[in-house]
């Protein structure tokens, strides 16, 4: 297993979550090349996306069905601005790759909003650390193990 996914599963144990990392056969660097592999809808894939909101790391776990409003979450978490952190931003705050960012096993916590259209599903997946990686959870684990704040992000 790739180091990431090594340091997302001990984490996920530590968190005392239910799943485990599994390896996919292929990248899944999309919801919906995950969604394809996992054989499950779209929807239930638990985007990991980091913004840059006023030079912090903000993390928002929003279905794979949806797109992120910046102005609405800026508004949500009080920042001037909020956009797309870049490749460079994303690795320095989770030690991770785009496309393969866990909602945890960061260097240091790291704010979170979970878009509440995944509660919707009773089994949703998110990514391990590594782009071949990821793990199933439920909406309000997601909420536990990533002590974040539930949120209409779309």
């Amino acid at each position: 297993m790739h180091p990431n996914a090594e340091i997302v599963a001990k984490a996920l144990l530590d968190q005392g979550a239910t799943g485990a990392v599994v390896e996919l056969p292929d990248s899944a660097r999309t919801a919906q090349a995950a969604a394809e592999q996992l054989g499950c809808e779209v929807g239930a894939i638990a985007n990991s996306l980091v913004f840059d909101a006023d030079g912090a790391p903000l993390l928002v776990m929003t279905s794979g069905a949806h797109r992120v409003d910046t102005a609405k979450v800026a508004a949500l978490v009080g920042a001037a601005k909020v956009r797309r952190a870049s490749p460079e931003f994303v690795r320095e705050a989770t030690g991770q790759p785009i496309g393969g960012v866990a909602p945890l096993g960061h260097p240091a916590p790291i704010r979170t909003l979970v878009d509440v259209w995944l509660e919707r599903y009773d089994r949703v997946w998110a990514a391990g650390g590594h782009p071949h990686t990821v793990f199933p959870t439920s909406y309000e684990e997601l909420l536990r193990i990533t002590g974040g704040t539930a949120a209409e992000v779309e």
